[in-house]
């Protein structure tokens, strides 16, 4: 595995022709990512079954989490479940001032150190999802809950509070404050109107309180954001919800709040639609979406209808796992994880198996 930015990458190999053997600079599949104010970036390296910690600058991992060392690439690290093991872990985000938390998809839970870990195999100090760190049934064995999770996908927070996209549950759940004790119920639900159902669109028809498969979250000048994948759109809510089953207030990709077709069920993609979107983050006036399925990002800014920016396709028209070809310094294939890191954005580049970083504010002036 190599961490590249969008100018260093033109001389180096494509990592879709490397192989997939974990070591410190090979993954496979990686899906989330989150820089922590110590410059340390930390990567879900998730077909490997493992958290991986870059220091700044560095293409070579210096800490890992969820493997006994870094050959590692069982479930679970080959073993039983508990506070230093994963399986197939997706989004993360840091938590608190200087700690972690990662959505440890299929042993469905989260995760959460206080502080970053900074030694390998270091335990994590709380668990959500489950009573205790041997625990990873889903809905712990039941039926959905406040303090139980199937599947969770994406995490955002911002300090102070957490809000995890439940994919599985076909559900967000939010906690007002950060939580403090292991199996903490949240306090909100969005997608659902109780906390004990998971119908997917909520038992309804697809509308504006339902959702298919939520991934992404992200905060945009104060507003909630969620990529609904399943559905091909971004739910934005205006403010923060204050009650659970609240419905969006408009939605990105769709015609409507009905609409749930992968691009429009148009067979080209176009600057007003989505396909599969896995990831969102805010930078600056712009909401930044990550087109999973089409292999490109898009950015609106507020008010817009069609997006005003486009990467990693020549045109809006476009779709194409590396446009078709082999992997490019400038193309992606199935990007599934968005971070910001001040004017940069961190790619999570799926299918080629790499990291990207580009430069937001040099690329958006260029158009």
């Amino acid at each position: 595995m190599s961490l590249m930015s969008d100018t260093a990458m033109a001389d180096a190999t494509p990592l879709g022709c490397e192989p997939l053997q974990a070591s410190e600079r090979q993954m496979f599949g990686p899906r989330g990512l989150c820089r922590l104010p110590d410059g340390a970036l930390w990567v879900a390296d998730t077909g490997h079954h493992r958290l991986l910690r870059f220091a700044a600058g560095s293409a070579r991992a210096d800490c890992w989490l969820g493997q006994a060392d870094a050959r590692g690439d069982q479930p679970n690290g080959g073993g039983m479940p508990g506070p230093a093991s994963l399986w197939m872990p997706v989004g993360l985000s840091r938590f608190g001032a200087a700690g972690l938390a990662v959505a440890d998809s299929w042993n469905h839970r989260v995760l959460i150190w206080r502080q970053a870990p900074d030694a390998p195999g270091q335990a994590a100090d709380l668990v959500l999802g489950q009573t205790d760190f041997e625990a990873v049934q889903s809905n712990r064995g039941g039926r959905p809950a406040a303090d139980t999770l199937f599947w969770p996908s994406g995490l955002w927070s911002d300090g102070e509070r957490l809000v995890v996209a439940d994919a599985g549950n076909r559900r967000v759940l939010i906690w007002r404050a950060l939580p403090e004790s292991n199996g903490q119920p949240a306090d909100l639900v969005l997608g659902q109107s109780r906390m004990d159902c998971r119908d997917e669109n909520g038992g309804t028809e697809l509308d504006a309180r339902g959702m298919v498969w939520p991934h992404g979250v992200a905060c945009w000048q104060g507003d909630l954001v969620v990529a609904d994948a399943g559905a091909s759109r971004v739910m934005l809510w205006s403010g923060w919800p204050t009650r659970s089953g609240e419905p969006c207030e408009r939605v990105l990709g769709q015609a409507d709040v009905h609409g749930r077709l992968h691009n429009r069920g148009h067979s080209r993609p176009g600057p007003d639609s989505l396909a599969m979107p896995y990831a969102v983050a805010a930078f600056r006036d712009w909401l930044l979406v990550a087109a999973t399925a089409n292999s490109r990002l898009l950015g609106w800014r507020r008010g817009q209808v069609r997006a005003g920016w486009l990467y990693a396709q020549h045109d809006f028209s476009r779709a194409g796992d590396n446009r078709w070809q082999a992997p490019a310094p400038d193309s992606l294939c199935w990007p599934y994880g968005l971070s910001l890191d001040g004017d940069h954005l961190l790619v999570a580049d799926t299918g080629n198996n790499r990291v990207r970083e580009l430069d937001l504010e040099a690329l958006i002036d260029a158009g």
